[in-house]
């Protein structure tokens, strides 16, 4: 599996890699969708979430440095049952990330734009992300402290608090992550 914000890129990434599409789980998140609910027609804003309907596949993150899942949104048969209660209540949407315990600032720290220097140290040193990575076997090209896996929550704690709602079909284990450097401009990030 290859994992981009794009299918398009996706699809680049496996060529690139000499590899062969086996299988393409495209997952939108941090978008809006027009969806009935409840038999009414309503806009789903779906901020930190991507859709989880029952059979749909998706993808899960982890950090640079953690594996990443991709989940099935269960399908359940009894309409009565906790399970499907949650999944109506969330408008049939899960988690597309492991989520931040730490902010990009608090990681990293802030400069002085005119000089470039630091005021204050962040809480997550270069040393600190690196040796991760390294213990985890992942080639990392790129990538500043802010998105070091040490501002990410664990991925396995975040899908059981999913509470059944979607189901892991495959677990990914990260062999190279490639991002924007710390002194890039990436008018991407959140």
């Amino acid at each position: 599996y290859a994992y981009a914000g794009r299918e398009w890129v996706a699809r680049k990434v496996v060529q690139l890699l000499g590899g062969r599409e086996m299988e393409l789980v495209h997952n939108h998140h941090n978008f809006a969708w027009k969806e009935e609910h409840g038999g009414e027609s309503v806009v789903v804003i779906r901020k930190g979430a991507t859709p989880a309907f029952p059979g749909q596949l998706g993808f899960v993150g982890g950090s640079m440095g953690d594996d990443a899942v991709i989940v099935r949104g269960a399908e359940v048969t009894d309409a009565e049952s906790p399970v499907a209660a949650a999944q109506r209540e969330a408008l049939y949407s899960t988690v597309h990330g492991a989520g931040r315990v730490r902010s990009r600032t608090a990681a990293a720290g802030t400069r002085f734009r005119k000089r470039g220097m630091p005021s204050f140290r962040g809480a997550i040193s270069e040393g600190m992300m690196q040796a991760w990575v390294k213990e985890k076997g992942v080639i990392l090209r790129g990538g500043g402290v802010d998105e070091s896996p040490h501002v990410y929550r664990r991925l396995p704690a975040v899908l059981e608090a999913q509470g059944g709602t979607i189901e892991v079909l495959h677990t990914l284990r990260p062999l190279i992550a490639a991002m924007a450097g710390a002194r890039e401009f990436d008018p991407y990030k959140d």
